[in-house]
């Protein structure tokens, strides 16, 4: 039990600081947290969470290796996400000046426009359409995990991965909605819209070159 504590210390230490790095999750709470309030934003997080036990699954099943070996699969992952990020980005640019949501869980109004199931699967297809993800779980855990641990262990790793994740962007979502924080967001209207359009779309534009290892 001991090998594997200092097998997951490992594991997390490294994850926890790429999980850090500002990437299309990172702008996606951000913009969840400002545009829709506290609510969505969390739901959101939860999302981006799950979509990364989906990710260790097929890591762990092996799936991840044929992916980042077949260039047709890893092509048609890559280009579907990337053509969600640029999605995203167009109706960032397209969207009029903004309101400020009620922050609160429990508000009603405008942070109710957007419904729960909507959050979860932006922040879900955001998260599992990216195939650097592919890249970046086979080799994380081809290199720190030992290949004689169980795959219920495995699991457990990834459990605990995504409730670290799940934390960081609550956190994230705390702090971007604070009545300080989102009024000085609210105020810059429609260039918030356009700075987050534009990430997006170069996101979109970042991932579209990304080749298959």
């Amino acid at each position: 039990m001991t090998q594997y504590a200092f097998e997951f210390a490992g594991l997390l230490a490294v994850f926890s600081v790429l999980m850090v790095v500002p990437g299309a999750d990172f702008v996606m709470v951000v913009r969840q947290s400002v545009v829709h309030g506290r609510r969505a934003a969390i739901i959101t997080s939860f999302g981006i969470g799950v979509s990364l036990l989906f990710h260790v699954s097929y890591t762990i099943l092996g799936i991840g290796l044929i992916v980042s070996k077949s260039l047709l699969l890893f092509s048609l992952i890559k280009w579907a996400g990337a053509a969600y990020l640029l999605y995203l980005g167009v109706m960032a640019l397209r969207a009029g000046p903004m309101e400020l949501a009620p922050v609160d869980v429990q508000d009603g109004g405008e942070a109710k426009k957007i419904s729960a199931m909507r959050c979860f699967l932006t922040g879900f297809v955001t998260n599992a359409l990216n195939p650097k993800a592919v890249l970046f779980f086979l080799p994380l855990f081809t290199a720190m995990v030992s290949h004689e641990t169980p795959a219920a262990v495995k699991g457990v790793y990834g459990l605990l991965m995504a409730v670290v994740l799940i934390t960081w962007f609550v956190g994230v979502s705390m702090f971007f909605t604070m009545a300080s924080v989102r009024e000085r967001f609210v105020a810059w209207g429609r260039w918030f819209n356009k700075a987050t359009g534009m990430i997006f779309i170069g996101l979109g534009v970042k991932l579209a070159t990304v080749q298959a290892g």
